[in-house]
């Protein structure tokens, strides 16, 4: 049975969970959106247990910092996303996408040289496991509009504003 260390931390946007293996970040959601998180980390892991564990690898902290206004405070915090190559492609682009910046669906798909894929970049990006630390609040819509965020619309816009890419 394999063990993840889980922690749960406060923020303006409610409670997030944060589940690490290893040494890396493989799970964050919101807590309204937990239901979610759990099937997939036992399809990804089968069997598992899921261990209490205040701030591990320094995260939950990390994360902290992020909410006071430390923006890069979530950098080089190291994940391990699972997911499909592709998946995988899309997430780490969302990674080089900077705090108070946004970036359209069709031009992460152009970046990774795949200019009609900009559907298929919607859909990794829906299944992203690392909400805020995998950035996929950053993308909008190709007219720069708010659309899709598996934690809702209001947190998004919350989070633009929070690095600068929203008045």
């Amino acid at each position: 049975m394999k063990e993840l260390q889980v922690d749960q931390i406060e923020t303006p946007l409610g409670a997030v969970t944060i589940v690490c293996d290893d040494g890396r970040l493989c799970a964050l959601s919101f807590e309204d959106c937990v239901e979610r998180m759990q099937p997939a980390l036992r399809r990804r892991y089968g069997p598992l247990r899921l261990t209490g564990a205040a701030n591990p690898h320094g995260f939950s902290e990390r994360l902290r910092a992020y909410f006071d206004g430390d923006l890069a405070a979530i950098d080089a915090i190291p994940v391990d996303t699972g997911g499909t190559p592709f998946q995988q492609e899309v997430w780490a682009a969302l990674r080089a996408i900077p705090a108070g910046s946004t970036l359209s669906y069709g031009a992460l798909a152009a970046r990774l040289g795949r200019p009609s894929a900009s559907r298929a970049v919607g859909a990794a990006n829906g299944q992203n496991p690392i909400a805020i630390v995998v950035p996929c609040h950053r993308l909008v819509g190709a007219d720069s509009s708010l659309v899709k965020y598996g934690g809702g619309l209001e947190r998004k816009a919350w989070l633009l504003r929070h690095e600068g890419a929203r008045p």
